[in-house]
């Protein structure tokens, strides 16, 4: 029986729709033995000027009914800033309870940096970032707002069950046959002794259950050294939501930019979304200047959740083969147009 999945799609706003139609493409490209049944949703920044509406709850549980969502990017110069990040993104996320962010950092055939004395053997880890606790879950509040007195207090919240999960996904992640065995936990333990204690007492306790896992730990600060000086220290990174934003973005820099970081925010055991990391780039909207590399990763990402590795193999197959022809990752300094990258990219997937 062929297999078939309804996959959500979220263009977005700014180059969102560009690289997801790119993403798209390819995936119909290497699409053998199974169908998908596309769902679009309006959703983003465009919407919300037009409507005032940023997720209803009836869109929310549609959401919920997808197999997998494959989103472009949201944001817009005139919304203001938290809106969009908070009410739409973050709230699919919590509520679809997509507690894991995962994020390759993989350097590809041909690829300059900023770090030119890197390898390919040197950048290639991932890293496994709470995503639905610490100070992303909003608690916190105003004392005397606007006033010469104000407090303001952001709160991080780190339960149990939450540092545990997300610990013991890395684990299991450290385990499969294309990673390296080790599980490094970034922190900053002595400094934030309450939320650092319980990670690192957890690391210890889920190692126990996995004999052949090494572990390490590293401040969070050291942690952004060793990525420039010795990324190939990393094979698995747990880390809490905030760290885990900030390193992300440096390790999408070391290989490559953010024109090819992809990532996806994981329910193991519901539906998880998909997404480039670069956002919405207004300036080069609508123009074919933007890097689809990101989505396309994003999309192979999507059907390795879905366990259709083969064709996720072949996308990442298309996506070295482009990565050698492309005079460049930046957008608008690629040798080609958004569209040609993603031909480029499907030439390669069935070649």
């Amino acid at each position: 029986m062929t297999r078939s999945y309804r996959i959500g799609v979220l263009p977005g706003d700014g180059t969102g729709p560009e690289v997801v139609r790119e993403g798209l493409k390819v995936m119909e490209a290497v699409r053998q033995g199974f169908d998908v049944e596309l769902e679009e949703f309006d959703l983003g920044g465009e919407r919300y000027l037009r409507t005032g509406e940023v997720l209803p709850d009836e869109e929310l549980a549609r959401l919920g009914e997808m197999d997998a969502i494959f989103l472009g990017a949201v944001g817009h110069p005139d919304v203001v800033p938290g809106i969009l990040e908070r009410d739409l993104l973050l709230r699919i996320r919590f509520e679809l309870d997509q507690y894991v962010n995962l994020r390759p950092v993989v350097r590809y055939p041909g690829v300059q940096t900023l770090v030119p004395s890197h390898t390919e053997d040197d950048v290639n880890f991932v890293v496994v970032r709470e995503n639905s606790e610490g100070l992303y879950s909003g608690a916190g509040g105003f004392h005397r707002k606007c006033t010469a007195h104000e407090v303001a207090v952001q709160e991080s919240i780190n339960t149990r069950h939450g540092v545990e999960r997300i610990v013991r996904y890395a684990f299991e992640l450290a385990m499969r046959p294309d990673r390296r065995r080790t599980v490094t936990l970034v922190h900053k333990t002595n400094v934030l002794t309450y939320a650092g204690d319980l990670y690192q007492r957890v690391v210890d306790e889920v190692a126990t259950e996995y004999p052949k896992v090494q572990t390490d730990y590293v401040h969070v600060d050291a942690a952004c050294v060793y990525l420039l000086d010795m990324p190939s220290r990393f094979d698995v990174i747990v880390t809490d939501n905030m760290f885990g934003d900030i390193i992300t973005d440096l390790g999408a820099m070391i290989q490559g930019g953010m024109g090819i970081a992809a990532g996806g925010n994981i329910n193991p055991r519901g539906v998880s979304m998909f997404e480039p990391i670069g956002g919405t780039a207004p300036d080069h909207a609508g123009k074919g200047t933007i890097n689809p590399l990101a989505a396309i990763g994003a999309m192979e990402m999507l059907l390795s959740q879905l366990s259709e590795a083969e064709a996720a193999g072949r996308i990442d197959a298309g996506i070295r083969f482009a990565t050698t022809k492309m005079a460049s990752m930046r957008a608008g300094e690629m040798g080609c147009s958004t569209p040609e990258v993603g031909d480029l990219v499907a030439e390669g997937a069935t070649a």
